[in-house]
């Protein structure tokens, strides 16, 4: 392992160190599952704002579109505008009827309530499931960077990331993360900005970076219908998955919560550009490079001594608060949705030992997810197939009012499912790129709107 400590190492330490203390200080407050989950619902519109945003801008949406671009072209971020799309139309349209919802702590508690108690559990499982490859998509990207700007093996990268974002997230829960997610967001929105301008500025300005062949690759190399595709995958993808669900809950009121989620969307529309732009300069720059590495080297081509360091703790930051998040509500939803129905857990203080245990839990599954695939976009889509074609329907239907009974929302979810299974096995045999978490969706929502039960099921 090569590590020295010059300035820059210097800074990424002093880095880590002050993520742990300011986790281990937000710890000493939380008494409460509620405390652990939502932070008391005491949060303003700016923390929403900035916790939110920190979440999404994780490795998958930094690293990961670098890579993209860098390898197909930069209408992948047109694909990740889906995304933005989807942001504020949550701010407008569902956000303001959370207050349907204040006392639940996680989406399992309101599927509960919409869908009956089983149907918790199932969002639990499928909670945890999603959370742990989304975690791991974080991960992995902190291997690959850790790796190639600071010459630590990969694995060792995975673990380091891993072991300080479960030591905060699992002690302090909602109030580490948020406190974080402050420090981290402040780092990553000054970092990153600086090495778009200053890579610019090597690579030869706008018009250079746009004279590659990656800039338009739309209707020449990718088909229309592809970039279709891809734009749905994340306009479904990560709608109201377990921790911009729970952003949806820890406002002080309903005001702070749409207003810190549409400032979230509307920021991600320029900073997805912005990465897309950092994958084309690293092309412009260095065109037979590993597209994996496509961030990382424009942070060690363009970046000064001193500005190094600050644009890898941005780096970090953008990993840590992606991943604390997922691990957070991965372990709410373990032992809030699944454990303690199953168990007949009464005693609070018990349950949030278990929250804590659950989440250093789900840290390890992230952590093998990370080892499954070069990609961190596709961990990404992979982790969608345990969340959107049989959770993502009934929720957004449920939400805005319109519930079905219960053994519609278990028809639909078993038909999303096998679609899902058809359509891999397919594009396995097929050697197809085609997504089957899309067809899922239609089928899961399709059979969720229409299917009329003569009969309900005995225990359902």
């Amino acid at each position: 392992m090569n590590f020295s400590f010059n300035i820059d190492n210097v800074i990424i330490v002093l880095y880590f160190l002050t993520v742990l203390s300011v986790g281990l200080w937000a710890s000493r407050s939380v008494k409460t599952l509620d405390d652990y989950a939502t932070g008391n619902r005491s949060y303003s519109s700016l923390f929403i704002f900035a916790t939110l945003s920190s979440s999404f801008i994780g490795g998958g949406f930094t690293s990961g579109l670098a890579e993209k671009v860098y390898r197909m072209g930069l209408f992948y971020v047109i694909g990740l505008w889906g995304f933005s799309v989807k942001e504020i139309l949550i701010a407008k349209y569902v956000a303001p009827r959370m207050t349907n919802f204040r006392d639940a702590v996680s989406v399992g508690d309101i599927m509960g309530r919409l869908y009956g108690e089983n149907s918790r559990i199932f969002t639990g499982i499928a909670s945890v499931l999603v959370c742990a490859g989304i975690a791991g998509a974080q991960f992995g990207a902190f291997g690959y960077m850790m790796n190639v700007l600071l010459g630590i093996p990969q694995l060792w990268g995975i673990l380091i990331g891993a072991s300080v974002v479960i030591i905060y997230s699992s002690l302090g829960g909602m109030k580490a993360v948020v406190a974080n997610d402050m420090l981290h967001f402040c780092v990553l929105i000054v970092a990153l900005p600086l090495v778009f301008l200053l890579g610019l500025n090597q690579a030869g300005g706008i018009e250079a970076i746009l004279s590659t062949p990656n800039f338009d690759t739309i209707g020449r190399d990718i088909p229309w219908f592809a970039l279709l595709g891809i734009f749905i995958s994340f306009f479904c993808g990560e709608t109201l998955v377990p921790p911009y669900v729970q952003r949806l809950l820890i406002g002080k009121d309903n005001r702070s919560t749409v207003q810190g989620t549409l400032w979230s969307g509307l920021l991600s529309f320029p900073f997805f550009l912005m990465i897309g732009l950092i994958g084309l300069i690293a092309h412009k720059l260095s065109p037979d490079i590993n597209p994996n590495l496509a961030l990382p080297h424009v942070i060690m081509t363009v970046m000064p001594v001193g500005l190094k360091g600050l644009a890898i703790a941005g780096i970090i930051a953008v990993v840590m608060s992606s991943a604390d998040s997922f691990l957070n509500a991965a372990g709410i939803a373990a032992s809030h949705d699944v454990i303690k129905p199953l168990r007949s857990i009464t005693e609070k203080h018990q349950e949030l030992i278990i929250s804590r245990f659950t989440t250093l839990t789900v840290g390890v599954m992230g952590a093998v997810f990370a080892a499954s695939t070069e990609s961190v976009l596709d961990i990404l889509l992979y982790a969608y197939n345990f969340w959107t074609p049989f959770i993502l329907v009934p929720l957004v239907a449920g939400i805005m009012g319109y519930v079905r009974p219960a053994q519609v929302f278990w028809v639909s979810s078993i038909a999303g499912i096998l679609a899902v299974f058809v359509m891999n096995q397919f594009s396995s045999m097929s050697a197809s790129t085609f997504d089957g978490t899309l067809v899922g969706v239609v089928i899961n929502a399709l059979v969720f709107f229409t299917y009329r039960p003569k009969k309900q099921l005995v225990g359902i």
